[in-house]
């Protein structure tokens, strides 16, 4: 009979809310865990607890960060007037590593899929058009990716950012269909970016 707390379960439980983790990859985990690494099982409970505490959201690009404002949004030397929309933290560090971006960022955290019932709710597009708002920005970037998602969210973008006086272009179109910025090499990254497409002027 199971007990009403059953630990092992919640942890089960709690290493599935992970992206790509099902009930199997879950058990694995669990069970390495508590079988062979309890001193890794440790770290990763006081890591996470200080990561809570500690990370919050850069109050400009929405990315994580330990402060207010991310060192990125506080370097004056970048383009101030450029704005690039990614989806997630990890597409900032594939762009820097190509090093074909000298101006700023503005992280979704989310994107568009109507089958995970993910709107544009899901996305920080509030807080985006707060922030084009203020009049700095002169053009802005859409880099999605070239998922089914990611070209739903760039196309809400546009719609809502339209309206503004921004020059608009998404990357280019010669990125392979269905890819993810995380995975592009840097290479490709930056030619995508030199040969974007203008969406308006």
């Amino acid at each position: 009979m199971t007990k009403k707390n059953d630990a092992l379960a919640e942890l089960i439980a709690a290493l599935k809310t992970l992206p790509s983790v099902g009930v199997k990859s879950a058990q694995r985990m669990a069970y390495h865990l508590l079988q062979h690494d309890r001193e890794g099982a440790g770290r990763i409970v006081t890591t996470l607890q200080n990561a809570l505490k500690q990370i919050i959201h850069c109050r400009l690009c929405n990315t994580l960060c330990e402060h207010e404002i991310c060192h990125l949004c506080s370097d004056e030397k970048r383009d101030h007037s450029r704005l690039m929309i990614v989806h997630m933290p990890s597409d900032v560090i594939s762009m820097e590593s190509a090093n074909c971006h000298d101006g700023l960022y503005f992280v979704l955290m989310g994107y568009i899929d109507p089958t995970q019932n993910r709107d544009i709710h899901s996305t920080g597009l509030e807080k985006l058009l707060d922030r084009i708002e203020t009049g700095e920005i002169t053009e802005i970037i859409i880099a999605t990716n070239f998922t089914a998602e990611g070209n739903a969210t760039a196309h809400i973008l546009y719609e809502a950012l339209k309206n503004y006086p921004c020059k608009i272009s998404r990357l280019s179109q010669g990125m392979p269909l269905g890819s993810e910025l995380e995975y592009i090499d840097s290479g490709t990254l930056a030619q995508a970016v030199y040969e974007r497409k203008c969406l308006k002027n």
